[in-house]
C-alpha cells in the first residue's frame, strides 16, 4: 500500500515537474522572427517610438505589468512578458527610452551613451536568439574587426602596449604570443574562463527554484560537488590571479574591464566572463544602440503594450495586505495613478526600495536586509567629443583603448578614490576611449564627414556631491571649472594615441555622475547600478538577490539582479520575466537553439550535396 501511495507521489511529482519546465506556452517561437526591414533614418518616425510622451490616454487599458524605466533590462522584461500575453506598460523618466542604450545628437554628432560593443551574438548563440525574440529580428550586428582592445600599461618611455584579439583559439595564442613566458598562467586563466562561461547558469538557477533548495544546496555543500563554480563566484581576483602569475602586466590583462571595482574586490568569475564574452568576436548594432530600443518597444507595441517617456515615477503603490498594485507618475504638478497587478522595477534596488515605496514599507526589516546585500557603486564621468573629419582622416579607429598608468590596479584605485576632491583631476589612473563612428558601418551615412569619441573614467560621486541640488545645464561656473579640469587631462591624454583629433575638435560635453543621475535615474551617478563586489557573488548572495522582492507583486529586473552591462542587463530582464510568469524562459530558448541548430546542419548538408 505504502509502495503504491509512493509510486503514485512520484508520478504526480515528475508530472508537475514536467509541465512546470515543458508544459506552459513559450513566449518564443521562430515564426515570430522574420528578415529585418530596410533601416528607418528618418528621426520623426523613430522619435514617434522612442520618444511618445505620457499622458493618461495613451496608458492601455487592462494593464497587466507596468515596468519601471527603459533601460535593456526593462525592455527585455517587457517584451518577454508582452510575447508571453501580457499587457505591458513602460514608464521612462527621460525623454528618450533605452537608458544606456539611447543615443543622442548634437551638432550634428551622434554619441552613445552606454553601449561601446558587445559580445556573444554571433550566429545561433543564446543571447542572439534573445536578442532576435525580443526585436522579432529586426536588429542586425556589425561585428568588429577582431584586435578588438588595446591596453597600454605606464607613461612615456615605460609604457607597454598589449593587443586583444577575438577568436575561439586566437585570443589566447594571440596573448601568449605577447606573453611566451606566461604560458601556464594563460592557459590556466582561459580554463576559468571556459568554465565560468559553461557553468554559470547554475548560478542563475538558484535564483529561479525556490530560495529554500538554493540555501539547502549551497549550505550543505552538495552544490560544490556539482560544480566549482558556486567557490570560483565568491573568490577575489586579485587573490586567484596571485596563484596564477606574478607578471603584473598580465594581471591587468586578466582584468582590464574595470566597472568601478578593484580586482582584490572582485570576483574572478566575473573578470572571466567579461573576458570570455568576446571570445567569439565583438559587434556593434548597425545604425547605434538605439536601435535596440527602438525595436524592442515596437514589439511591445505590436501585443498591446506602450514605452511613455517623460513619465517620472514618484512612488509605488502598496495596499494595506502590503502588495504593489501600481504607480504615482508625475504630470506637470499633478501625479496620476496607473494600476496593474505586477510592477516591475528597472531603476535599480537602491531608488526602488529607497526612494520608490511608501516611507511605511522602506523601513521594513526585510526590506533593509535585502538592501544590505548591496552597496553603492562608483561614479562614472564620460567625455563626448565630436571632430569634423572621417575615421581615415583623423587615424580613428574600431579598436577600443584601455589605458592604465600603473600595473598595479589595486593600488591605483584605491590611491585614487583616497584623493581629496581637488587633487583627483590631475591624478587619473586610467580610462576607457571608444570611437562609435569608427564602429557603425551606417555611421557616415547618418553624419558625413563626422567623428566622434567616448571617453570613460571612474570617479567619486562625492567629489560632485556640493552641485546635487542645482539644476542640470545651471549648475555654475564653478561645477563647469572643476569638471573641465578633468576633460582636459583626459582629452590630452587621449591625443597622444591619435594626435590628429586635438586640431578637428569642434564639439565637446561632458557627464559626471550628477548628469548620469539626471539623464539615467542613476543612484550616485553609478551607471552600473549597485557595486558589483565580491562579497554580491558569492553563492549564497546570489540565491538571495532576485527578481522577487519582499513586497508582493513587485519584481526587480536589470543589472542589479545578476551582472554589469548590456547583456548582464538582458539576463536580468529574462530572469524577472521568468519570475513573473513562474516559468524558465531560458528553457524555451534552449529549445529553439537546438532547432536553429539542426536547420543550419540540414542547410550545411544540403549545400554539401549541391558542391558534390
Amino acid at each position: 500500500m505504502w509502495l503504491l501511495i509512493l509510486l503514485v507521489w512520484l508520478v504526480i511529482w515528475a508530472g508537475g515537474t514536467y509541465w512546470y519546465l515543458f508544459g506552459k506556452p513559450s513566449p518564443f517561437s521562430l515564426k515570430s522572427v522574420r528578415p529585418p526591414a530596410p533601416r528607418e533614418f528618418d528621426q520623426k518616425k523613430r522619435d514617434k517610438v522612442i520618444k511618445q510622451g505620457f499622458s493618461v490616454d495613451k496608458v492601455p487599458q487592462n494593464l497587466d505589468v507596468i515596468v519601471i524605466g527603459s533601460g535593456i533590462g526593462g525592455l527585455s522584461a517587457a517584451a518577454t512578458l508582452a510575447k508571453a500575453g501580457k499587457k505591458v506598460l513602460v514608464l521612462e523618466q527621460h525623454d528618450q527610452a533605452g537608458g544606456c542604450c539611447h543615443t543622442y545628437i548634437e551638432k550634428g554628432f551622434e554619441f552613445d551613451v552606454g553601449l561601446h560593443y558587445i559580445g556573444q551574438v554571433h550566429e545561433n548563440s543564446m543571447l542572439r536568439i534573445a536578442f532576435d525574440q525580443i526585436t522579432e529580428g529586426q536588429l542586425e550586428f556589425q561585428e568588429l574587426q577582431p584586435h578588438i582592445d588595446t591596453v597600454q600599461i605606464g607613461s612615456g618611455d615605460k609604457r607597454r602596449e598589449y593587443k586583444i584579439f577575438t577568436g575561439k583559439h586566437e585570443m589566447k595564442a594571440r596573448l601568449i604570443e605577447q606573453f611566451p613566458n606566461e604560458t601556464e598562467a594563460i592557459e590556466k586563466f582561459f580554463k576559468i574562463m571556459k568554465l565560468s562561461a559553461k557553468k554559470t547558469h547554475y548560478l542563475a538557477t538558484m535564483k529561479l527554484i525556490p530560495q529554500w533548495v538554493s540555501l539547502l544546496l549551497l549550505k550543505s555543500g552538495i552544490a560544490d560537488l556539482i560544480s566549482p563554480v558556486f567557490r570560483l563566484s565568491g573568490t577575489p581576483a586579485t587573490g586567484f590571479m596571485d596563484t596564477l602569475t606574478k607578471n603584473k602586466d598580465l594581471q591587468v590583462i586578466f582584468s582590464y574591464f574595470f566597472y568601478g571595482v578593484p580586482p582584490k574586490e572582485s570576483s574572478i568569475l566575473i573578470n572571466a566572463l567579461l573576458m570570455h564574452h568576446y571570445k567569439r568576436g565583438a559587434y556593434y548594432p548597425k545604425g547605434g544602440s538605439s536601435e535596440i530600443s527602438f525595436h524592442i518597444i515596437r514589439t511591445i507595441q505590436k501585443y498591446g503594450g506602450s514605452c511613455l517617456v517623460r513619465a517620472p515615477v514618484s512612488q509605488i503603490l502598496v495596499d494595506e495586505k502590503g502588495a504593489a498594485y501600481g504607480v504615482k507618475v508625475k504630470k506637470g504638478q499633478e501625479e496620476v495613478e496607473v494600476h496593474a497587478p505586477v510592477v516591475v522595477s528597472n531603476c535599480g534596488v537602491f531608488t526602488t526600495f529607497q526612494k520608490l515605496l511608501p516611507p511605511e514599507i522602506r523601513v521594513r526589516h526585510d526590506i533593509q536586509e535585502r538592501l544590505s546585500m548591496m552597496r553603492h557603486g562608483r561614479g562614472s564621468m564620460l567625455i563626448f567629443s565630436g571632430f569634423d573629419g572621417t575615421a581615415e582622416d583623423l587615424g580613428l579607429v574600431s579598436t577600443n583603448f584601455w589605458l592604465f598608468k600603473d600595473n598595479d590596479m589595486d593600488k591605483s584605485m584605491e590611491d585614487f578614490f583616497a584623493l581629496s576632491k581637488e587633487e583627483a583631476p590631475d591624478n587619473i589612473p586610467m580610462m576607457f576611449i571608444t570611437v562609435p563612428s569608427a564602429k557603425d558601418p551606417e555611421g557616415n551615412i547618418r553624419h558625413p564627414g563626422k567623428s566622434c569619441m567616448t571617453i570613460l573614467t571612474m570617479v567619486k560621486y562625492e567629489w560632485f556631491e556640493e552641485w546635487k541640488d542645482t539644476t542640470v545645464r545651471r549648475r555654475g561656473d564653478d561645477y563647469y571649472n572643476y569638471k573641465m579640469r578633468f576633460t582636459k587631462n583626459l582629452f590630452d591624454w587621449a591625443c597622444t594615441l591619435f594626435p590628429k583629433i586635438k586640431d578637428k575638435l569642434v564639439f565637446q560635453d561632458v557627464a559626471t555622475p550628477l548628469t548620469n543621475m539626471h539623464y539615467l535615474g542613476a543612484q550616485r551617478g553609478a551607471m552600473y547600478s549597485a557595486e558589483h563586489n565580491v562579497e554580491r557573488f558569492y553563492a549564497e548572495a546570489v540565491a538571495r538577490n532576485r527578481s522577487s522582492t519582499p513586497v508582493k507583486n513587485l519584481y526587480i529586473s536589470g543589472q542589479d539582479v545578476f551582472s554589469c552591462g548590456i547583456a548582464g542587463a538582458l539576463h536580468g530582464g529574462l530572469l524577472c520575466a521568468s519570475t513573473v510568469l513562474d516559468q524558465i524562459v531560458y528553457i524555451n530558448l534552449l529549445i529553439l537553439k537546438k532547432k536553429l541548430k539542426r536547420k543550419k546542419a540540414r542547410e550545411l548538408a544540403q549545400l554539401a550535396k549541391k558542391k558534390l
